[in-house]
């Protein structure tokens, strides 16, 4: 009992140790990185030269748009989460399918619900005018995340490297392939992060996205209505917050796809905080892939730790980081250009 509440203990401390070290990763003007994929090709402030006002053209709209609808934060980090997970984050997910040709990311089942891409045309319109040919695509959707999430609080919660460039193909098939599903257990969400050079840490504060923002009843349907097929409700779910979905979705919309949605963090969906966590740990995760998380004891552990809001926001910084990184195409890169229209290849 005793060793038992000592390893209860020490493991805080000791994932509180990791994270002050994994922080150390990036300074300020994003050089002594640690070695990875990306080292050397992304850095703070790419394009105080060849356009000055880039991010600061890219923060005022956003902001703007954000405060007249609060709902578009989670909207534009969705559409980067999804972007980045699929071919790294490349902008292949903001091209529309061709016709003649295989339908691109936008078309894939897991995006169809996707929205906010006129803000990112929006954006990259008035940057091609300021400075044609100049910035990405892939810099303003990643740009847009940040500020997105991080208008609440007045600040940026996390540093933007930049300098991608834009992808050229765009797959449905890779993104219903890639595409971290709502319905997947620890394993494999473990391995699709991996594959992205995620670790379990960055695993847990990503889903911390779920804090904010919507789903629709469809999504998590069978939770409620016909977990095991036999019409039974998942046992892993918190009796009085499944009675409580239930009253918020009608067997219909549970059942097929419908417009009925429903917050995916029931402390609140448009403020960022550790509440998803809270909820979490009482099991009340919307997904499964959110309860996933509570059956590794790693993953529940640190997501015990998450629920101090800035140890949470703290690390999702940290891990954001990370994930804008994936697989990042740079000028001199094959595969790679600067779109004049985000929705079209050259």
């Amino acid at each position: 009992m005793a060793k038992s509440l000592e390893i209860r203990f020490l493991f805080p401390l000791v994932l509180f140790l990791v994270l002050c070290v994994d922080g150390k990763r990036f300074n300020n003007n994003g050089h002594k990185m640690r070695k990875g994929r990306w080292e050397g090709k992304l850095k703070m402030n790419f394009y105080h030269k060849s356009c000055p006002k880039a991010e600061e053209i890219v923060k005022e709209i956003v902001s703007k748009k954000v405060a007249e609808n609060p709902s578009l934060a989670p909207k534009l980090l969705r559409v980067h989460y999804h972007d980045c997970f699929v071919r790294g984050c490349d902008a292949s997910l903001l091209l529309d399918s061709v016709a003649g040709k295989a339908a691109s990311e936008k078309e894939a089942r897991p995006n169809l619900s996707l929205s906010g891409f006129e803000i990112i045309d929006e954006i990259k319109s008035i940057l091609e005018k300021r400075c044609p040919k100049t910035v990405s695509c892939a810099d303003i959707l990643t740009l847009a995340a940040r500020d997105a999430v991080s208008y609440e609080f007045e600040r940026p919660l996390w540093n933007v490297f930049t300098g991608r460039v834009d992808g050229r193909v765009s797959l449905a098939t890779e993104a219903a392939r890639d595409l971290p599903s709502a319905g997947a257990n620890f394993t494999t969400l473990q391995k699709l992060f991996a594959e992205s050079d995620l670790d379990v840490v960055d695993l847990v504060a990503l889903s911390g996205a779920h804090t904010i923002g919507t789903a629709h009843c469809g999504v998590f349907g069978r939770r409620l209505l016909n977990f095991t097929g036999k019409g039974d409700t998942d046992p892993s779910l918190n009796p009085s917050y499944a009675s409580f979905l239930k009253s918020e979705c009608s067997d219909k919309s549970l059942r097929f796809n419908s417009s009925a949605v429903v917050g995916m963090d029931p402390t609140g969906p448009l403020t960022f905080d550790s509440g998803y966590f809270v909820s979490l740990l009482k099991n009340k995760g919307l997904f499964t892939s959110d309860a996933a998380l509570l059956t590794d004891p790693s993953a529940a552990h640190i997501a015990s730790v998450f629920q101090n809001s800035k140890t949470f926001l703290a690390q999702f910084g940290r891990s954001m980081i990370k994930m804008s990184s994936i697989k990042v195409l740079t000028l001199g890169d094959q595969g790679g250009e600067i779109r004049r229209n985000c929705r079209l290849v050259n």
